[in-house]
């Protein structure tokens, strides 16, 4: 009889990698995600990813190895094509005799090895890597083989009077991907998302063409390709997001999907006509962005676990405030991949559809045929739905909608534009929602920003905190006393920015009997606030303070996104 294989989860608590307790946590969330349980141990800061590679070693009898750049053999890595080790996710590290041996990440893919071995027609050994590794290899590998960068192609440009806009405009592409204009786009678009840019905006400034990247919320300027290839810079990218080249009156949106580094991505593209010429924004859609988790979004320990409880409830609405570009949709698709499990249905109405879910049904707004918000939600409690995502409710008939959805026995996500969490209600109520329906159906509104994380590479104690307008904002003696201020410096790794990544900070308020009678008895909004902080509602800013006093972020980018409020110190 064959020896049964241990479980990822025993061998980690035989090493002490994770507790019992962990565990069972994590196999909980695994059972709501469907997620392998070495992803949800390391997503939790459990343990490290290559503890968990080191575990599936051991549990499919494979050899575990550290990867490293610097001493792998550049000739067998030529063996395999860039492209097929993005695909599949793997490092050639040896040849001889005809076998390639190779590192994978996943023992289990078997179909992706038996491709290998008839794509290269040659016998394939496999050993084990952490994914991080062989990403970084990979990565590594192909910026050392690249030629050509952005700075380097734009110095070609800039050199030569070669004129590319004749052949923009008639949307060739002269010798497919050797032509200069294809190359420079697609180096352009690479180097965004190595930066882990979320925007790419190209515009015409006069005199000059202008190339920024928005990282971690704030536009950084490149050097810039010379004004004349505006056009052909511009075809280019309509050509590949299947917009019309010779429209130039008029804005239009399209999408790009391509692989890159081993991860598929959509790029959402948008133009518009202005004085010296159009405007391109390519919105960079990451899927790993979706699928962070509850534990990954910036939680305290307490609103993450009153989150969770809200979520659960069976019917209500749920509402997230903030302005745009401060996480909103992240969060809520966070909420829904919790939830989204074979017993519930769950329908989205999206404008647009930016992310697909497996296992959702998801509607996109069409204005043009009157496709709105109100129109899909009167349509989706037809379909029999658990769960209901609203994008934004932007009018009395959405909002009716959704409150109607809420009392039929349907839980409901939304969002609004609003400064915090207590504006909601008030604002319901001036859209023309009757307070006594808003009272009944929401259940908790939860404000939110997003502030930058500094690099965990080169930040260093910073001893100018300004502490005086930290006592001003409320913090105790003891509080400063046992917190680690940091301060940004800049590296590589970051980029010289001195943050590396975003979270977020969270004002949660839960409805109960005292604030349910005041959104009836339409009071007015200082009074709800108050309320709501007396009844142990922590401010944005009192969020965001904790995170500064645990040396996550700073001052500076706290009071950036989040502001004092009328009623109370903070």
């Amino acid at each position: 009889m064959l020896n049964k294989r241990k479980q990822i989860g025993e061998i980690l608590k035989e090493w002490e990698k994770v507790t019992d307790r962990q565990v069972r946590e994590a196999l909980e969330r695994q059972g709501k995600s469907g997620r392998r349980l070495g992803e949800v141990l390391v997503g939790m800061g459990a343990c490290e990813e290559q503890d968990v590679a080191k575990a599936l070693a051991l549990q499919f009898d494979m050899q575990y190895v550290d990867l490293d750049i610097g001493t792998i053999n550049p000739q067998v890595m030529e063996m395999v094509p860039e492209s097929m080790m993005e695909e599949y996710q793997i490092v050639p590290l040896e040849y001889a005799d005809g076998r390639l041996r190779v590192a994978i990440t996943d023992p289990l893919d078997l179909e992706s090895i038996d491709a290998l071995r008839f794509r290269l027609n040659m016998e394939v050994d496999c050993v084990l890597a952490s994914r991080h590794a062989v990403r970084s290899v990979i990565s590594g590998y192909t910026e050392q083989t690249e030629s050509e960068s952005v700075d380097s192609m734009l110095q070609e440009f800039t050199s030569t009077d070669i004129d590319f806009e004749d052949r923009g405009e008639k949307g060739g592409d002269g010798h497919a991907e050797a032509a200069p204009i294809i190359r420079l786009v697609q180096l352009i678009i690479t180097e965004a998302v190595r930066m882990r840019a979320s925007d790419i905006h190209i515009e015409a400034l006069g005199p000059r063409l202008r190339v920024r990247y928005r990282i971690d919320g704030v536009c950084i300027e490149r050097d810039a390709p010379p004004r004349r290839l505006q056009g052909a810079i511009t075809t280019r990218i309509k050509l590949m997001s299947g917009m019309q080249i010779e429209e130039k009156r008029l804005p239009q949106d399209g999408r790009i999907r391509m692989r890159l580094d081993g991860a598929d991505l959509d790029f959402r593209v948008s133009t518009l006509p202005s004085y010296h010429g159009e405007s391109i924004v390519l919105r960079i859609l990451r899927r790993e962005s979706i699928n962070l988790g509850l534990e990954n979004l910036g939680f305290l320990r307490d609103d993450h676990e009153m989150f969770e409880k809200l979520i659960a409830r069976p019917n209500g609405i749920f509402l997230v405030t903030g302005p745009t570009g401060s996480g909103k949709t992240t969060t809520l698709y966070a909420a829904l991949n919790e939830l989204n499990t074979p017993d519930r249905k769950i329908i989205t109405a999206e404008d647009p559809v930016e992310y697909h879910i497996s296992g959702i049904n998801q509607v996109q707004v069409n204005t043009v045929i009157k496709l709105t918000f109100a129109r899909i939600l009167r349509a989706m409690l037809r379909q029999a739905p658990n769960i209901i995502l609203v994008g934004e409710i932007r009018d009395l008939e959405t909002a009716e909608m959704a409150v109607q959805a809420a009392l039929t026995g349907h839980l409901v996500f939304s969002t609004l534009h609003t400064n915090d969490a207590p504006s909601a209600l008030t604002r319901l109520v001036d859209m023309g929602v009757k307070p006594f329906l808003v009272a009944s159906s929401v259940q908790a509104v939860m404000a939110q920003r997003l502030v930058r994380v500094l690099c965990a590479e080169c930040k260093e104690t910073d001893p100018d905190v300004d502490l005086a307008t930290l006592r001003s904002l409320g913090m105790t003696e003891e509080q400063l006393s046992q917190a680690t201020f940091m301060r940004p410096m800049g590296c590589e790794k970051c980029h010289g920015m001195g943050f590396r990544g975003r979270i977020g900070m969270f004002e949660i308020m839960p409805m109960n009997a005292q604030l349910r009678e005041m959104a009836f008895k339409h009071r007015p909004l200082g009074e709800i606030r108050q309320a709501a902080r007396d009844l142990g509602m922590r401010s944005l800013l009192e969020d965001g303070l904790i995170k500064v006093m645990r040396g996550e972020t700073t001052l500076d980018e706290v009071l950036a996104r989040a502001q004092r409020t009328t009623t109370s110190g903070v």
